[in-house]
């Protein structure tokens, strides 16, 4: 029987974008069914293929989006949105083939589901751009979030304080003004895609937290100030405000980690 690191493994190492949402799809179902054993014999890369396009770009190089709400501007913010999460259909496959052999099987339930999570909703992005006349690898990206997952390959706890409980959880943040911002120009499908979004990371960011808190536990660490230490050491960037405090709260990361100095 082929086990977990294995179905983690191929996601990872597929390039085309749907052939990898088939990959993380069907590796998520057979995680479920129960067609993978819970073993860890697959190393897992330190980088996983690329589509030819788009262009990955340093931060600082990406174009500018151009005037506020224009379409122009819209399929910019849907094509960075969707890449996003086309890299997060890695990062929770990574996390659960890289570190899955250190925690309970309920671990490797909660990265498996979140990674066909994010698998459907590039698949809900690109479909939406392609309305739009547009489609994933038309523009430009960037690759920093791939950054975060070098910086913490080593450790999940760093890797669980940054990639869910940073990078993830100021989705919660912006993602309420994204949708504002879309209603307004009169782009009521793109809201609700995104709405959807929202709801499920929340529960990627609990995912996170409470895998966190595990951890910590189990080495007798307290989790605020680890996560704190974690964050300073890990992240390349600082925590800005707005915060959504109550969609944090309700994902178990409350005011006490983020509201001190994680510069």
């Amino acid at each position: 029987m082929p086990d977990i690191s294995n179905a983690a493994l191929t996601v990872l190492t597929t390039a085309e974008p749907y052939a990898k949402v088939r990959a993380a799809r069907a590796a998520a179902r057979d995680w479920r069914l129960g067609r993978l054993a819970h073993a860890f014999s697959a190393a897992m890369p330190d980088r996983p293929a690329r589509p030819a396009a788009p262009e990955l770009l340093p931060p600082n190089r990406m174009p500018k989006r151009g005037r506020a709400g224009s379409d122009a501007s819209r399929i910019a913010m849907i094509h960075a949105l969707a890449h996003i999460e086309f890299v997060a259909i890695d990062l929770a496959f990574d996390m659960a083939g890289r570190f899955g052999a250190r925690f309970p099987r309920g671990f490797a339930d909660d990265w498996m589901r979140v990674g066909a999570d994010e698998a459907m909703h590039f698949a809900l992005l690109d479909r939406r751009l392609r309305a739009l006349g547009s489609h994933y690898g038309a523009l430009p990206a960037h690759d920093g979030l791939w950054q975060a997952a070098e910086e913490t390959a080593q450790d999940p706890l760093a890797r669980l304080a940054v990639v869910p409980m940073v990078l993830e959880a100021r989705g919660l943040d912006i993602t309420p003004a994204t949708i504002a911002r879309f209603e307004g120009a009169g782009d009521l499908a793109t809201a609700r895609i995104l709405g959807r979004i929202l709801t499920d990371e929340e529960r990627h960011v609990r995912a996170g937290t409470r895998w966190f808190r595990h951890g910590c536990e189990s080495a007798g660490l307290d989790p605020i100030p680890t996560w704190q230490s974690l964050v300073a050491r890990h992240f390349r960037g600082s925590l800005k405000p707005p915060f959504n405090d109550s969609a944090r709260e309700r994902a178990g990361l409350t005011r006490a980690f983020y509201m001190v100095g994680c510069h």
